[in-house]
């Protein structure tokens, strides 16, 4: 079968489309036949080494696709069963083995692009919204790159929540676009100082919690925007890593908390999964929650994609198509 490889870090060029074995299910793993894999940030943080990896490595950490064999023990599903996964390793491929008790099933009325284009950041935002820091109604929230794959779904989460949202983007483009999706009111941070606005927006009170997958560019800033006893939610760093820091500071800003989550840690047993996906997905088939692919990729065409992800050109999600 025919993968994206890894053989020593770096930028986009380190990407090789190459034959490698096709994997074969062991006991308690399912293969999926892979229709549609998700492009993210986490697969640029392997890449270039922020990440931990062995190599040489086949990146990825989502898709979606029909099971086609599975191995001895498994009862979470059949073949011909369409599932998808997230977080897990070895995506960037036309196959996938995976522990059967990864998968979760896809309904009817969600089609596997969408569920691939929605699993990983869909997961991620509901994890966010509902237990890193659990919005309220009436809650005040700012969330980075509110235009961007999980952005844009915290956003919608976030008003389905009752939140009043601010939303920062880089451009009048993603401006409109994450007015479209519900924010409140949009900073474009290129042309203002997205704090300052915060401040005025919330006559200086700040806002209850920062969704901040940034990291380096924003995180200072992030900090200044939140009120007394607020949280600071950092689960990226698109931007680069946050450098160390003194506590003092959560104190001086306002006894603020702070917590860098992952979503390995909240989708820990079977049970979290479906539930978190089975609210996602309902979400989906119901209208609720819009799932924007921006562009899809042959999957030879892996670094084309990075490159695109980089340039912050990506307007939605995007897709890798086996």
């Amino acid at each position: 079968m025919k993968a994206i490889c890894i053989h020593g870090l770096g930028g986009p060029e380190v990407l090789h489309y190459e034959d490698v074995a096709v994997p074969q299910p062991g006991p308690g793993e399912a293969r999926v036949k892979m229709e549609a894999v998700g492009v993210n940030f986490i697969d640029v943080y392997f890449r270039k080494g922020l990440y931990n990896g062995s190599l040489p490595m086949v990146l990825g950490q989502e898709g979606a696709g029909v099971v086609d064999a599975v191995g001895t023990g498994v009862r979470e599903v059949r073949v011909g069963d369409r599932v998808a996964f997230a977080p897990w390793k070895d995506s960037y491929a036309e196959f996938v083995s995976i522990p059967a008790s990864r998968l979760v099933p896809v309904p009817d009325n969600v089609n596997t692009q969408q569920a691939a284009a929605a699993i990983l950041q869909g997961l991620t935002a509901h994890y966010l919204s509902h237990s890193t820091y659990p919005i309220q109604k009436g809650d005040t929230v700012l969330v980075h790159a509110a235009a961007g794959g999980t952005g844009a779904l915290l956003v919608q989460i976030a008003k389905m929540k009752g939140a009043h949202v601010i939303g920062t983007v880089s451009n009048d483009i993603k401006e409109r676009e994450a007015r479209s999706l519900g924010a409140d009111d949009v900073i474009v941070y290129t042309q203002v100082d997205f704090a300052e606005e915060v401040k005025r927006i919330t006559s200086g009170k700040g806002v209850k919690v920062v969704y901040d997958s940034v990291g380096i560019d924003t995180f200072e800033k992030s900090l200044s925007s939140l009120k007394p006893r607020g949280y600071m939610v950092l689960f990226g760093q698109s931007s680069g890593r946050v450098q160390p820091f003194d506590p003092q500071v959560l104190n001086a800003k306002g006894s603020l908390f702070l917590t860098r989550p992952t979503l390995a840690h909240y989708v820990a047993t079977r049970e979290e999964l479906l539930h978190r996906s089975k609210d996602l997905f309902d979400w989906i088939g119901e209208g609720k929650l819009k799932i924007r692919i921006g562009r899809k990729f042959p999957l030879a065409q892996a670094a084309e994609a990075h490159n695109y992800l980089e340039g912050r050109k990506a307007l939605g999600k995007l897709l890798l198509i086996p």
